[in-house]
């Protein structure tokens, strides 16, 4: 019945018009309240997942690809949790911003080898290189969002350096 009422009215010529970005931002419209519970529940699995993957990083045989799985997919939950502040379009908008671009690619790149790493080519070392790239490059990236942190460490790091 809903159906027929919006096509009656002109309301799904309208719909049709839209692009598949402003269909993404309208079913993004969710309260304030709304965005925050799900930022905090999103936010609070991935920290588990961090924590549940170092505490079976000690396991025999399983222990390393369990911690590689649960860091990963701790570290994607962490990330998603802040569309939910922000909505999913302003999220991929300022991840492709011009200072969090190159962050951003190391991140989800590194994410995806420690995965390819661990099952596909069998090679634990490599894998646990990359998820010491995906700290690293997490971090950078999350340092990204305070102002002039970043320029501060690199100032810091080329002292040290000399």
């Amino acid at each position: 019945m809903d159906k027929l009422k919006s096509v009656l009215s002109g309301e799904e010529a309208r719909r049709e018009d839209r692009t598949i970005l402003q269909t993404v931002n309208e079913a993004s419209s969710l309260g304030w309240g709304t965005r925050l519970k799900g930022f905090v529940a999103c936010f609070v699995v991935g920290a588990a997942c961090t924590v549940l993957g170092v505490c079976v990083l000690f396991l025999p045989r399983v222990g390393l690809t369990l911690f590689i799985v649960f860091y990963t997919f701790g570290n994607i939950c962490a990330l998603g949790s802040t569309m939910f502040l922000m909505g999913p379009l302003k999220q991929l908008k300022k991840m492709c911003d011009k200072t969090r671009a190159l962050a951003t690619t190391i991140m989800l790149t590194c994410l995806v080898l420690t995965l390819c790493a661990a099952f596909w080519w069998k090679n634990f070392g490599l894998a646990l290189l990359f998820v010491i790239l995906q700290v690293l490059s997490f971090s950078w990236y999350s340092l990204s969002y305070i102002p002039c942190v970043r320029e501060a460490i690199m100032k810091l790091v080329s002292v040290a350096v000399r």
